[in-house]
């Protein structure tokens, strides 16, 4: 039996949402499966020895791997990620240096951010819940957001995050560095990938999730 679990943010503070969510979806998942099911699960994955899953898809920040790293390698990133940050890193430098033209100092700042933790999404709970939100656990960045106070920031990622925008402000615009920027933040054709919102809104209340478009 497999059960997948899909976890996104809201307007709700993060470490709230997040607890409240993940208890939810965890009784859920031990009232569906007996434990004889259970039991049957832990006997098939012991078995077989020390190999428990292959991993085929691996996403931790967004636009990593689908906008820095070689399309050709993108099944290699997907079934190494994260053990294995040393083999990339240096490809997202080289696409910040070679296609987007900054600095080799800034291309390794902003690749340090992205794999700080081996390409995965960073939530500081000490940090307040009302600075949540994509790499705001980066002071510069998160200093964009208060008032250019930098402090770090709760982190995570909220539904309402424009993480495109994000990526590509911190690649080619001059919202961190104006050294070799092609553009400012939000200005086309580089800075932006012009789609402001979300075409139906977010819900208030669990799953939070906007409807599906059918």
């Amino acid at each position: 039996m497999t059960t997948t679990h899909n976890f996104q943010k809201t307007t709700m503070p993060l470490r709230n949402s997040l607890t409240w969510a993940g208890g939810v979806l965890f009784a859920l998942s031990l009232t569906a499966c007996s434990e004889e099911s259970l039991t049957n699960i832990d006997a098939r994955t012991s078995a077989g020895g020390s190999k428990v899953y292959d991993q085929v898809e691996f996403l931790g920040n967004p636009l990593v791997s689908e906008v820095t790293i070689l399309k050709a390698r993108h099944d290699a990133y997907n079934r190494t990620m994260p053990y294995a940050p040393s083999a990339f890193q240096s490809e997202t430098e080289d696409f910040i240096v070679n296609v987007a033209g900054r600095e080799r100092g800034y291309a390794q700042l902003v690749a340090s951010v992205l794999y700080a933790t081996s390409d995965m999404l960073i939530v500081d709970s000490s940090n307040p819940g009302n600075t949540a939100g994509w790499l705001r656990w980066v002071a510069p960045i998160n200093a964009v957001y208060n008032g250019g106070n930098p402090i770090a920031g709760y982190g995570g990622r909220l539904l309402t995050d424009d993480v495109v925008d994000i990526g590509l402000y911190a690649i080619f615009s001059s919202l961190l560095s104006p050294v070799n920027a092609s553009c400012a933040p939000g200005a086309l054709p580089l800075c932006t990938d012009n789609v402001d919102s979300n075409n139906k809104p977010f819900l208030t209340v669990f799953p939070y999730v906007a409807a599906p478009s059918l």
